[in-house]
């Protein structure tokens, strides 16, 4: 299936794409459905692809690819700012050999064979599950019915009773409660989804899904872009003199009205990531064990380095979190997402 892998389907025309998309559905788990091309372009990268829905969630078609993934040196360099705010950061924390303390912490430079695949466009929260009124009530958390109050009284966008509840208002004045998922297991996730025909992220897949095969630090260079609005700071401009005021996500949040922020915005293939080093986005290494991606809980940010160092585990391609495999899976879940995926290997697809 050349043509379903990266350069191949590139130079399809439209015509020839849609009608791969529409032999592609026969393959596909039930309540899979083809809604047409859609064009994404960000980062100097564009993709025609297909869209895809299941059940109100989108997918997008994602051309296979034999590309180097990891990062251990530049490609063009940084530039002065970036650089300078970069020595100035890490020599804080007595970093004297930049270049060797980001290659740390990234992953390792490899050859891999990305296979094409449907993903889905946004993530599912593994800890958070939402429920009715009636549902939290049914919890009997001795909390809950006085916050709920409170906070419909209230004018707070959000509150988190950590590891118990959240609460989220909407536009409508309606409040959204969301439950924390105790007792899941990784197993129990890969099993259900299994069963539905769907599976979860390699490392690989999602650096690749990410970056595009980039060879830079980040999807767009090796530069930072002071220019962005990201969240916890808000527009760059000035955002160092708010450092010391970032929220804490298990806290009372007031969050901006005017989302997105440009780490959230669909890139080249059309997949939407959360841009939020506090979170994390769920995926498995090479022994199948857990591989956080995205995020690294908000150690760096928390410590006060800035949105450049601070933000390195959610904008930079490779980033690896060092110090997951020191937490429990209660504590990952709590801020872990995840999406599905579909792989078309093996399929009975003739042109």
């Amino acid at each position: 299936m050349e043509v379903l892998n990266r350069d191949g389907w590139q130079r399809l025309s439209a015509e020839d794409k849609e009608e791969w998309m529409r032999k592609m559905v026969r393959e596909l788990p039930d309540d899979m459905q083809y809604e047409g091309l859609a064009s994404f372009e960000r980062f100097g990268q564009r993709m025609e692809t297909g869209v895809f829905t299941h059940e109100g969630e989108r997918f997008v078609f994602v051309p296979g690819d034999h590309v180097t993934l990891g990062w251990d040196r530049w490609l063009h360099g940084m530039n002065k700012e970036t650089s300078a705010d970069l020595h100035e950061t890490v020599s804080e924390y007595g970093v004297e050999d930049v270049d060797s303390f980001l290659a740390s912490q990234m992953s390792p430079v490899r050859e891999v064979q990305i296979v094409p695949m449907l993903v889905e466009c946004e993530t599912i929260s593994l800890g958070w599950i939402e429920v009715s009124e009636e549902e939290a009530f049914a919890q009997e958390n001795p909390d809950f019915s006085s916050t709920l109050e409170q906070f419909k009284q209230s004018e707070i966008r959000e509150y988190e009773l950590h590891q118990h509840f959240r609460l989220i208002r909407q536009e409508e004045g309606e409040v959204r409660i969301l439950w924390f998922n105790e007792g899941i297991e990784l197993e129990d996730v890969v099993r259900e989804e299994a069963a539905a025909g769907f599976g979860l992220l390699t490392e690989d897949e999602w650096e690749y899904i990410y970056g595009g095969g980039c060879r830079t630090l980040f999807p767009w260079g090796d530069s930072f872009d002071y220019t962005m609005k990201l969240k916890h700071y808000g527009a760059l401009e000035g955002a160092e003199e708010n450092v010391d005021q970032l929220a804490e996500p298990d806290s009372l949040l007031v969050e901006e009205e005017d989302h997105p922020y440009d780490l959230e915005l669909p890139n080249f293939f059309g997949v939407r990531f959360a841009g939020d080093p506090y979170k994390y986005e769920l995926t498995l290494d090479t022994a199948g064990d857990v591989m956080p991606k995205g995020g690294d809980g908000g150690s760096l940010i928390c410590g006060g380095t800035g949105p450049l160092v601070g933000f390195l585990p959610a904008a930079a391609v490779y980033y690896r979190d060092g110090n997951a495999s020191e937490l429990d899976w209660e504590e990952l879940m709590d801020t872990m997402y995840y999406r599905r995926v579909f792989r078309l290997t093996g399929m009975a697809l003739q042109s």
